[in-house]
């Protein structure tokens, strides 16, 4: 597999997207060549696995959007859904929140002094 020039046009799909194989396009599909799921690899194949994934940033971003697209299809979106994505959201925000002020909370530990 070797090095291919970056798509830099913002709003195309993707290189491997083809409609006529395809059907309509699906922004939470990876459309490239499908590979071992990580759960499925064994240690010792590991670092080929890992030698495998592109980590350009713009791969990087291609799959969290791709990720936000699955859980927005699964949580968000539905006709009959639920407050599930509401309460995920605040879940999330909180521990983004207590990750950025963990050193405020470090300062105010409370001890006892003898």
């Amino acid at each position: 597999m070797g090095w291919e020039a970056p798509n830099w046009r913002i709003g195309d799909y993707p290189a491997q997207y083809n409609q006529k194989v395809h059907g309509p396009y699906d922004p939470a599909r990876f459309y490239g060549k499908p590979d071992t799921p990580l759960g499925q690899v064994k240690l010792g194949e590991l670092s080929s696995w890992l030698a495998r994934r592109n980590f350009h940033p713009r791969a990087m971003v291609q799959c969290g959007s791709r990720a936000m697209w699955r859980w927005r299809q699964k949580y968000q979106l539905p006709i009959r859904g639920n407050a599930c994505w509401i309460y995920q959201a605040m879940a999330g925000i909180s521990i983004t929140f207590y990750i950025l002020n963990y050193k405020k909370f470090w300062d105010h530990a409370n001890y006892k002094y003898h």
